[in-house]
């Protein structure tokens, strides 16, 4: 069914029943009226009047119904932004009052893998302590599965992480693009040489980070046939530098950590750049939007910082 020509009215904000609003998300997250219906435990028929009042209103059509649910039209998936944004904007009320009657006070707990860096995040940090001087900041560190096994289980409200999949239970806002490269040590004989074919290393003693690697790396090497050969473990990027820097052996290190070392000559990059692994580290919640102020601040400053940046 094609849209409707949606016409423009003015006064739409004041005419408008806002549960139809809340209705739509429902439908839409639940995959189909029906479903809404009985997440909602109420009829059928009522949920479909709402959406065509709705539909009504807008003068557009917004959902179209498939064998499968419902699928949005391009008006409809406009309308689900805009409506997500209300809902986050309805959540923030009452942390943003907290925040301007008064000093908040609290923790906020984040769980992070080891090595990284990101700017905006040290920003986002910095910005917020100044804002919220009495909220107290924690920072764990831990291999990137239990970083989104402490998430799910309730142990920290933030975490920033890769992942090899998406959970459901888990929000997930792109943070960071991060690259890794192999790396020898100074004293190595592949110092000042690159390679283009992984295989050729299938002989090297390398450093491993364990649990912390990385998935795609992990398969990159079973693949190539690397790492048979283990001179060296740390389940920290940090210390699992130390131990290449050191000669122990090669190993894979994100680059945005090992660029000072590579500056001053005590690391070389064995791999053209073109064949660099990349991968999405994520600035990570719980989707149950229950969060406390603290929290909830916290991930409106970073969400906002990294926001503005991917539209700068």
């Amino acid at each position: 069914m094609p849209d409707r020509e949606p016409l423009i009215d003015r006064k739409f904000a004041s005419r408008v029943d806002w549960n139809l609003l809340r209705t739509f998300v429902d439908i839409v997250r639940a995959g189909g009226i029906g479903a809404a219906a009985r997440k909602l435990n109420r009829q059928q028929p009522s949920i479909s009047a709402a959406l065509k009042r709705l539909e009504d209103h807008v003068g557009t059509v917004l959902l179209i119904r498939t064998a499968t649910g419902v699928e949005m039209t391009p008006a409809g998936k406009a309308m689900m932004a805009l409506c997500e944004d209300m809902l986050e904007s309805a959540r923030m009320m009452p942390h943003q009052i907290a925040q301007a009657t008064k000093r908040v006070e609290g923790f906020v707990r984040i769980q992070i893998v080891s090595g990284l860096i990101s700017p905006e995040f040290d920003e986002a940090i910095a910005s917020f302590h100044r804002r919220n001087p009495d909220i107290h900041i924690e920072i764990r560190v831990s291999p990137w599965r239990q970083v989104l096994d402490a998430l799910e289980q309730g142990e920290v409200e933030i975490g920033v992480s890769y992942d090899s999949a998406v959970r459901g239970g888990l929000m997930y806002e792109p943070l960071l693009v991060e690259r890794q490269q192999l790396y020898c040590a100074r004293s190595s004989p592949h110092y000042g040489h690159r390679y283009s074919r992984l295989t050729d290393l299938r002989d090297e003693h390398f450093v491993l980070t364990g649990d912390d690697e990385i998935e795609l790396i992990t398969n990159l090497r079973r693949r190539n046939g690397l790492g048979t050969k283990v001179s060296g473990l740390a389940e920290d990027i940090n210390e699992a530098q130390r131990l290449v820097r050191l000669g122990v052996g090669v190993g894979f290190l994100p680059v945005p950590a090992a660029e000072e070392d590579v500056a001053k000559g005590r690391l070389w990059p064995m791999l053209y750049a073109d064949i660099e692994p990349a991968y999405d580290i994520y600035l990570l919640a719980r989707t149950d939007p229950a969060r406390d102020t603290a929290t909830q601040l916290f991930w409106d400053e970073v969400f906002r910082r990294v926001r503005a940046m991917r539209e700068a």
